[in-house]
């Protein structure tokens, strides 16, 4: 109960003195108010050192102790300017997030723009919050330049996976202070279930047996026909297209199948046991998705309302999948 709300109090603490916002869309910009600054562990004891200089020069009356005490000190204050300078007015915007399973890393494409005339050094950034582990990595932005980061965080259940905290922080150039900042990124990345590696073989076989119509769906071959988006490359009539050579003009021609379970075969959730599990079921869907695809194999998808037709092809497949995600959420 205790260490619940002192990480609430702590939480709130830093939202109101760090100034933490919710999603920020679009680009944003690192005004002077959005970065703060402090001396490290090394500004720290210099200034101790610049402490016991001061008192030395005035017990001894040491025009050249104080000379030396007022140099560092100006030392410092120059440091301190550089490293505000390297971190304020900078531009964050974020970029592109595929889908992954569950249980792999997500990756998120973040864009640090600087349109200033001078160039930015030792800038790291990494995530922060909750169960992640801090790590972050260098990176150096030149004057006038974009510079594009990859930050992963592991990716642990299906849905849609929002973007953690982003924290920039340097120490550039003499690392007698720290500067830093915080930019929560509009952008998230869909995670699909985890393709379960023992799932029963596909149900050619189920689906052949309720029409009748036997498993002449891969052995049949009745003839070639013009290339057409989604077609397997297993069924692309090599011979065929090398014999034509340039009297098609690079046309693509693929073989043609009749039968029934090939195209006939329909990936229901329906049709497995309660027994498995939700998440089983849906792991299992989504290997049956994969091999399928893998096979060259037309396919049918119902995921209670969500139906459709026999088809092949990477939105077929990122359609299916999508379902499968976003199964039982609210977007």
């Amino acid at each position: 109960m205790l260490r619940a709300l002192n990480q609430q109090f702590h939480r709130a603490a830093d939202k109101w003195l760090f100034r933490l916002k919710g999603v920020e869309p679009g680009e944003v910009f690192l005004n002077q108010r959005r970065v703060f600054i402090l001396p490290a562990k090394p500004g720290i004891g210099f200034g101790v050192m610049l402490v016991v200089l001061f008192i030395g020069a005035v017990n001894y009356n040491l025009s050249m102790g104080f000379a030396l005490t007022f140099l560092l000190a100006s030392c410092a204050i120059i440091d301190m300017h550089l490293t505000f300078r390297n971190l304020a007015h900078l531009h964050l915007a974020p970029g592109r997030a595929p889908a992954v399973f569950a249980g792999d890393d997500a990756q998120f494409e973040l864009h640090l723009i600087n349109r200033r005339n001078h160039d930015r050094y030792a800038i790291w950034i990494g995530f922060t919050g909750t169960g992640l582990p801090e790590v972050a990595r260098p990176v150096d932005i030149t004057r006038h330049a974009t510079y594009t980061v990859l930050l992963s965080t592991p990716a642990r259940e299906r849905g849609w996976l929002t973007a953690p905290r982003v924290r920039l922080h340097t120490g550039f150039p003499l690392g007698l202070l720290r500067a830093w900042s915080y930019w929560q990124p509009d952008t998230r990345v869909l995670v699909y279930p985890r393709p379960e590696p023992n799932a029963p073989p596909l149900p050619i076989a189920e689906s052949a047996a309720e029409d009748g119509t036997g498993h002449a769906g891969q052995d049949d071959f009745a003839g070639i026909r013009a290339y057409q988006a989604g077609d397997s490359m297993r069924r692309l009539a090599w011979r065929q297209i090398a014999r034509l050579g340039t009297e098609s003009e690079g046309a693509l021609v693929s073989k043609h199948f009749e039968g029934g379970s090939a195209s006939e075969l329909r990936l229901d959730l329906s049709r497995l046991p309660a027994s498995m599990g939700l998440e089983a079921r849906l792991s299992c869907m989504a290997r049956w998705v994969i091999e399928a695809e893998a096979l060259g194999l037309p396919y049918g998808f119902a995921l209670d309302d969500v139906r459709y037709q026999p088809a092949i092809g990477p939105a077929h497949q990122e359609a299916c999948l999508r379902a499968l995600a976003l199964y039982g959420s609210a977007s």
